[in-house]
């Protein structure tokens, strides 16, 4: 089955010179793990030496070093070194997703000019790490095509009114805003063809620097002069949850150091974060753990998928359903930090999924 990769590529040049510089920045940030550049050589599937060549050209092309040695202590990254890697972190974060889209837009066009042609379902739906852990198993299934695309919680729900989706996702926290969720949801779902599938839950709170050294604990300390924020961008369902539980503690958003400043994925406000440009964000636990941070839990969201009824009883929907509900599927999201299964694949009515979901 056809599948297209669309990657960002960092090429340095200087002006007035015909030589450039392609950073492999997976080679630098496995320096930054390991301490051992023979690791980085083997994850790059590269001789020693031929890692080692690269850094000294790339230390040359810079005019200051990427990699300190020292006998007996192994390597690390310097300053400058460090830098380039959290900004390739936060690129790819930030950018990974459009590319994604991107990518699967060109597959769109392209496909029915082959001769293969799977059963695509199409699914809208807020990016997660378990969104895209299902991507994994349905990329390994035959005959049947993703059209995964990226869009917001509130967005997803329009696309499947409209017919612009087949599989839509939709996330709702437990607590006292889950009925703003539910009155939001309620406007797009249609109780005579749409159903409601059970997905998993997720931990959503605060990320913050490993050890937590300005010790923040609540939403109120974000507040705090010294403290410095990233935000998510307000299309995002996640930054809509921010905002709503800011309007619940009674805090200004005009007090938040950095409030304005965004980013579009969970990933990218963690690598933010991580590579010491702000103090704290907001997003699910598998982030901040992907990039070493503490977590301060605020609220657990449901994740759902909607789809209509008649789609529900194709032959590719049903496999989707047999493999959320297999054990390997909830074996793999048990292994995503904060993520739990949660009555994977239960079908539910629009009509009874509001009955039982309205308080939580």
């Amino acid at each position: 089955m056809l599948q297209i990769e669309i990657e960002a590529v960092w090429r340095f040049r200087r002006e007035g010179s015909p030589r450039t510089a392609v950073v492999m920045l997976g080679v630098l940030n496995e320096i930054r793990k390991t301490g051992k550049i023979t690791s980085a050589a083997s994850d790059a599937h590269l001789s020693y030496r031929h890692v080692w060549n690269l850094i000294e050209q790339w230390s040359e092309f810079f005019g200051t070093p990427l990699v300190e040695t020292q006998r007996g202590k192994g390597s690390k990254l310097t300053p400058f070194g460090e830098r380039l890697v959290w900004a390739g972190e936060r690129m790819q974060a930030r950018l990974g997703p459009q590319l994604d889209n991107l990518a699967q837009e060109l597959a769109s066009e392209i496909k029915p000019f082959l001769e293969q042609r799977p059963s695509v379902i199409r699914v809208h739906a807020s990016h997660g790490f378990a969104v895209a852990k299902l991507r994994e198993f349905l990329d390994r299934e035959p005959g049947i095509g993703v059209d995964l695309r990226y869009v917001s919680n509130q967005h997803s729900l329009v696309s499947l009114a409209q017919g612009a989706c087949d599989l839509s996702g939709l996330h709702l926290p437990h607590g006292a805003l889950r009925a703003q969720g539910i009155k939001a949801a309620r406007e797009w779902l249609d109780p005579r063809e749409d159903r409601i599938i059970s997905f998993v839950t997720r931990e959503m709170g605060l990320m913050v620097a490993r050890g937590n050294p300005l010790r923040i604990a609540s939403l109120h300390d974000l507040t705090k002069p010294n403290v410095r924020f990233v935000n998510r961008d307000h299309d995002s369902g996640t930054r809509l949850l921010f905002d709503q539980l800011l309007a619940a503690n009674g805090i200004d958003e005009s007090r938040i150091n950095g409030a304005q400043q965004i980013e579009f994925t969970h990933a990218a406000v963690a690598a933010y974060v991580a590579s010491g440009m702000a103090d704290a964000s907001f997003g699910v636990e598998a982030a901040a753990r992907h990039f070493g941070l503490d977590f301060i839990r605020i609220l657990t969201e449901d994740y759902f998928f909607v789809c209509k009824r008649a789609f529900l009883d194709t032959a590719p929907m049903q496999r989707i359903l047999e493999i959320i509900r297999s054990a390997d599927f909830r074996a793999a999201i048990a292994t995503l930090p904060g993520y739990v299964p949660s009555d994977t694949g239960n079908v539910t009515g629009v009509k009874a999924f509001l009955e039982m979901h309205a308080v939580r």
